[in-house]
């Protein structure tokens, strides 16, 4: 049975997954899925970002599977998914395995709030014109993410913008370097690149702690589909209602990004900006990310279905 620790209390009192599921992927590729919550209460989809786990969302599992039941998974070669060949990384596999997803821990027409941190929001994106996707989404978040221009826009670089600090971001962004241990440099680094100056250390520790478990063949390999990525025709078909929450000091995927995509969003419920926040809002900001999906199953899911049951009357 799967554990996700706490935040605080010494890693006492572990969220434990009430059930756990494989599901299969179009080319086979098999996804681990951790479901929190009791199995008839209103649903959440939760896809964590680039180098992340299921790990990255334990504060948004710990204040939301009492009410409400939450699907969270590994996207393939990050924790429990295995890694796959080379040619096995794309936007089309995350669209496959966001498909594969719903259909193993939902059940066939159910609706749900899905929501994505970075390359979970582009995972949106990307399936958005699925019919797998569209049977099962309510409403959509998207956190700290965008839909293309990654490598040009990132400000990692303290540097112009042009081809020169694009070239250099590239090649950082896609360091076949192991991470090794967590150290305080490495702390330091990862903080100065995907958090906001005021994060408190005991959250930078959480995000180091994960981000260093990921494989580097697998941290290299995505690093090239986000150098690429072009996903603006899937923004303009996220077609469900959609919030979008963003850090303003988000050196990964900057604000101006996250402000052109709500813009383009056909059904936007408008973008929250997180003063001071960068990269890593679920786990920087969780009252503001746990907030936004409670409202968002509320209105959407909870809503809609007693709408339906009125109507049935």
């Amino acid at each position: 049975m799967s554990r996700l620790m706490k935040r605080g209390g010494g890693g006492a009192d572990p969220l434990v997954a009430s059930r756990e599921l494989t599901a299969v992927s179009a080319d086979g590729s098999r996804l681990h899925v951790e479901v929190y919550g009791a199995e008839d209460a209103p649903a959440l989809v939760l896809a964590h970002g680039w180098t992340c786990s299921t790990e990255f969302w334990a504060a948004q599992i710990r204040e939301l599977a009492g009410d409400y039941r939450v699907v969270v998974y590994d996207q393939r070669g990050h924790g429990r998914s295995p890694a796959v060949g080379r040619g096995g990384y794309s936007t089309d596999a995350l669209a496959d395995d966001l498909e594969a997803v719903l259909a193993a821990a939902l059940e066939p027409g159910e609706k749900a709030v899905l929501a994505g941190h970075s390359m979970g929001g582009m995972t949106m994106m990307a399936a958005a014109g699925r019919r797998g996707f569209r049977e099962h989404a309510a409403a959509v978040l998207l956190c700290s993410t965008g839909s293309s221009r990654l490598v040009a826009e990132s400000l990692v670089l303290p540097m112009r913008a042009g081809r020169v600090r694009t070239r250099i971001t590239r090649a950082v962004l896609g360091a076949r370097a192991p991470l090794g241990p967590v150290t305080p440099l490495s702390k330091k680094i990862l903080k100065y690149a995907t958090m906001g100056p005021g994060s408190p250390p005991e959250r930078v520790a959480e995000c180091a702690r994960i981000v260093h478990a990921c494989p580097r063949a697998v941290r290299v390999a995505w690093s090239h589909v986000l150098a690429e990525l072009d996903l603006d025709a899937g923004v303009r078909e996220l077609a469900v209602p959609t919030a979008f929450i963003a850090g303003t000091a988000d050196r990964l995927t900057p604000l101006a990004g996250a402000r052109a995509v709500a813009a383009a969003l056909p059904d936007s419920l408008g973008l929250v900006e997180l003063t001071g926040i960068g990269h890593m809002t679920p786990v920087e900001a969780p009252e503001a990310v746990t907030a936004k999906l409670r409202e968002l199953v509320t209105t959407y899911v909870v809503g809609a279905s007693s709408a339906l049951e009125e109507e049935a009357v």
